[in-house]
Order: C-alpha cells, then sequence, then structure tokens
C-alpha cells in the first residue's frame, strides 16, 4: 500500500500531466465517444450520507445508472451504514482522488453532495477527466470558484446539473410558460424568505472551536480539501458545517436556489449591482447571522425595469406581505432536513413576486405560483397559457443529458450566475455592509474586504491546482 506521501506526489503528478496534455483532449466525455444511449450511467458518489443519502436513493429509482463508486470522507460511520448496507458490492473510498486515480476509466458521472465549500475540488477533478457532474447547491463556496465551474464546464464540454431539484417541477415550465406569453411582466419587486429555525440559531461564540480527538472513521485532511487548516471539532460535522462562514452558505445559500431560482433565469436578473445587508440581528465573524435582510437591487435588462430581490431569514424576521396573502403555497414533495424540520408555526419558505398588474404568491422547490388577489386570478384564468407537463424530473434530466438526449436544466451556466448573486449576499452578511457591483468587471468597487473575499480563501498546498483546471 502506498504511504500518504506517495500518494500525495502521485495526485500532485496526476493533476500536473492533466494540465501539460490539456485534460479535455485526453478525458472526453462518455457521450462524446459514442456510447449506446440504452446504456446505464456509471455513476460515482462522493458523499454517502444526509441528503447524499436522497440523492443516491434518487438516482438508484430511474433504473438509469450503474453504481460504481462510493465515497465518503467518513466512511463507516453510522450516518454512513444505510447507504453502505444498500450497496455492498460497490467499491469504497475515503478520498475522491484515489477514486478517480483507481477508478477514473470506470466512471461517466459524479453526484458530489458534501459541505458546500469543498464541491468545488471534486467537481473541477470529475469534469477534468471528462466526467458529468450532479452537484449540490449551492454550486460552490466562493464568487471565484463558481466562476471557474462554469468555465469548467464549457471548457469539458460536460453535462453539468445543480441539484436544485425543484427546477425540473411544475414550478418550472408554469414560470417559463407564463413570462413568455406576458403574464409575469416588468417585475420590479421581489419578496423571499426563510423563517424556520436554523442550526445556529441560539449559538454564541467568540472564535473557532477547540481542537477535540480526529475519529479513527474521518479523513479530515480530505474533508478540508481546499479550505484553510482547521482543528478538528465535530461542531463542524454532519451537516453542522452550514453554521460557519468558513465552510457553508448559511440560510440564504441553502433555500435560495428553491425558492427564487426560477425568477432568477426566467427574468433574466443576471448579477446584481448592489447588495445591502439591510438588517443582521447577532452578527458574528463566524457564523451566520441570527436574522438577515439582503435587498439584491437588479439593474434593467433590455425592456425589463430595475427589481429588487429582499430576503429575509431568521424566526422572526418575517417579511412584510400582502394583506390578502392567505394560506403559503407549500410543495409537498420537500425533502426534511437532515436535523429539525421546516417550522409550521411560521410561515412556510416562499415568495412574492410584484409584477405588472399582477402579484404572485409562491413557495419553494417545485411548488406552482397563485395570482393574488383570488378575484382577479379567475379573471384572468381564460387568458393563461397551458403549461406542459415536466418531460423528466432533475435525476433524469440529468442523466438524459449525459447521454446527449436532454439538456440540464440548471445547468451551471445557468445556476452559476444565480450562486454568484447568493455568493454576494453571503459577503455582505460578512462585512456587515452595502456593496456596490459591478457585473462587467466582476468586482466590488466600494469596499476592499468584500471584494477580497469574492476570490475565497487561499488554498492549502497540493489544493491549488483545482483552480488552474478551468
Amino acid at each position: 500500500m502506498k504511504t500518504n506521501k506517495q500518494l500525495q506526489v502521485s495526485r500532485r503528478s496526476f493533476l500536473k500531466g492533466s494540465l501539460a496534455l490539456g485534460a479535455a483532449g485526453v478525458f472526453a466525455p462518455r457521450l462524446l465517444l459514442g456510447a449506446e444511449k440504452s446504456s446505464k450511467i456509471r455513476l460515482a458518489c462522493v458523499g454517502v450520507s444526509n441528503r447524499a443519502a436522497e440523492d443516491i436513493a434518487a438516482f438508484r429509482k430511474t433504473g438509469l445508472v450503474e453504481f460504481v463508486a462510493l465515497c465518503d470522507t467518513d466512511m463507516g460511520a453510522p450516518h454512513t451504514l444505510k447507504t453502505l448496507t444498500m450497496f455492498p458490492d460497490v467499491p469504497r473510498f475515503q478520498d475522491f482522488r484515489q477514486m478517480f486515480d483507481k477508478l477514473g476509466k470506470d466512471i461517466d458521472a459524479v453526484c458530489i453532495a458534501i459541505p458546500d465549500f469543498s464541491h468545488f475540488a471534486v467537481a473541477m477533478h470529475a469534469m477534468s477527466l471528462g466526467k458529468h457532474v450532479y452537484c449540490e447547491k449551492p454550486m460552490a463556496h466562493s464568487f471565484r470558484q463558481i466562476e471557474l465551474m462554469m468555465a469548467a464546464e464549457k471548457k469539458y464540454n460536460v453535462a453539468a446539473q445543480m441539484g436544485n431539484q425543484g427546477h425540473s417541477d411544475a414550478n418550472y415550465f408554469q414560470f417559463k410558460a407564463w413570462t413568455e406569453a406576458g403574464i409575469i411582466k416588468n417585475v420590479t419587486k421581489i419578496t423571499a424568505f426563510m423563517n424556520s429555525k436554523r442550526r445556529w440559531h441560539g449559538m454564541k461564540v467568540s472564535g473557532l472551536l477547540p481542537e477535540q480527538p480526529i475519529p479513527a472513521t474521518l479523513d479530515w485532511e480530505t474533508w478540508l480539501t481546499t479550505a484553510q487548516e482547521h482543528k478538528y471539532n465535530v461542531g463542524y460535522t454532519d451537516g453542522d458545517w452550514r453554521s460557519w462562514f468558513d465552510f457553508g452558505n448559511g440560510a440564504l445559500g441553502d433555500w435560495g436556489a428553491h425558492i427564487f431560482d426560477t425568477a432568477h433565469e426566467f427574468l433574466q436578473l443576471g448579477l446584481p449591482t448592489e447588495v445591502e445587508a439591510v438588517k443582521l440581528d447577532g452578527y458574528s465573524p463566524f457564523i451566520f447571522p441570527q436574522a438577515s435582510t439582503l435587498a439584491f437591487r437588479f439593474p434593467a435588462r433590455g425592456t425589463q425595469p430595475p427589481c429588487e430581490l429582499t430576503w429575509y431569514d431568521g424566526v422572526n424576521n418575517l417579511p412584510p406581505l400582502p394583506e390578502n396573502m392567505g394560506e403559503s403555497v407549500v410543495d409537498p414533495n420537500i425533502p426534511p432536513p437532515s436535523k429539525g424540520s421546516v417550522d409550521t408555526s411560521k410561515r412556510p419558505p416562499g415568495k412574492v413576486i410584484y409584477g405588472d398588474g399582477l402579484t404572485f404568491k409562491g413557495g419553494s422547490h417545485g411548488a406552482t405560483l397563485e395570482i393574488l388577489p383570488s378575484e382577479k386570478a379567475k379573471e384572468i384564468q381564460g387568458k393563461l397559457p397551458i403549461v406542459p407537463k415536466s418531460p423528466s424530473n432533475h435525476y433524469v434530466n440529468f442523466l438524459r443529458a449525459c447521454k446527449g438526449e436532454e439538456k440540464c436544466r440548471s445547468n451551471f451556466a445557468v445556476a452559476g450566475p444565480l450562486c454568484q448573486a447568493m455568493a454576494l449576499g453571503v459577503i455582505a452578511q460578512r462585512v456587515n455592509a452595502k456593496l456596490e457591483f459591478d457585473p462587467v468587471t466582476k468586482q466590488i468597487t466600494n469596499h476592499k474586504v468584500a471584494n477580497e473575499l469574492l476570490a475565497g480563501v487561499s488554498p492549502r498546498p497540493d489544493w491549488e491546482q483545482y483552480y488552474k483546471l478551468a
């Protein structure tokens, strides 16, 4: 067996070799090699517990995949056992780099369902080898990482899908049809909200967590990927990473892609010119605020007017809503959080969209919009276009895209600007300020520290290579 030092050398040599040869030409996506469209997609899964387990179950249900590898940095921990029991004969790895080194030729696509900050390295490695990528939301941890992932999708000509699964359900097709028919038009204001309790609510920290012994099942060095060095503490793992600026993207990064993704795409919002931290309760330089109100100001786009999207999170930070709002719109297929549940004592996550002559209320994920007030909805009923049914759910859409049969609905070119807008919101939370942003130069022009945060942290040695693959 190779020593850790030998493995590090082989990984470094492999990446440099890929860069020198031009990985796109060496590792072409399988669909470009003439694979039969009836064959199953050979899928490797990086992450096997919590949300990853749900993704694995959904891919399994399609009947279109053959699982060829399972990878998790905490392989064998209690929360991984259910998945491992389901696939006793599938090869297992703790380090995705070893997985690609050993089984790269046997992998067509990769499902990435691990902490936000570690998406980037796995996705870049996979795409550089010509592997198609299904990556949970948000795409990555920093504005720069997202930019590079968009470039890699294009460079390596792979199918890449972000895992906001509602983007293949009814809301997607309704929003598309209603904007094309002019039912939703000239939107100037969007209110988006997520007021359920989050992991960091009630937490008080004065710094990073104290060092604890690393569990025998955990490869902590690989868990950290491109992040700066941190001493192990259980409070960073198993979903609790979402609380920390160093590892997660908070409520906005977690739920924004489920709430205002279709508005962002079909209203062509792109990148904002201003992001203002209107309200931050319980500000901390380490964990996300107890409550946030963020205003995203998008400029005019062609014939569409400027639009302000205001985000509300925090249990008691409830948004202003129309008097005739009525009951919430809820998607019954929303998967439960890995810890806790959506708080039914508060208004469930959702949105209100203020258009020209019409107001719309909606929920998250695939929940469809409703017109306010109900009398107006009855009046316009006969003018509404027919909304087509989805030909494929989000997982089938991705797998068909791997075969060249469909196009990923939430491909990185679509999901990237959405995630970058949210990344700007996270920066506003970190610096507690109003940011002025230039969408052309992609720079924050009024705040030096915030502008530096666009790039994220400098990667540790042996991880900087991933920033050179695009």
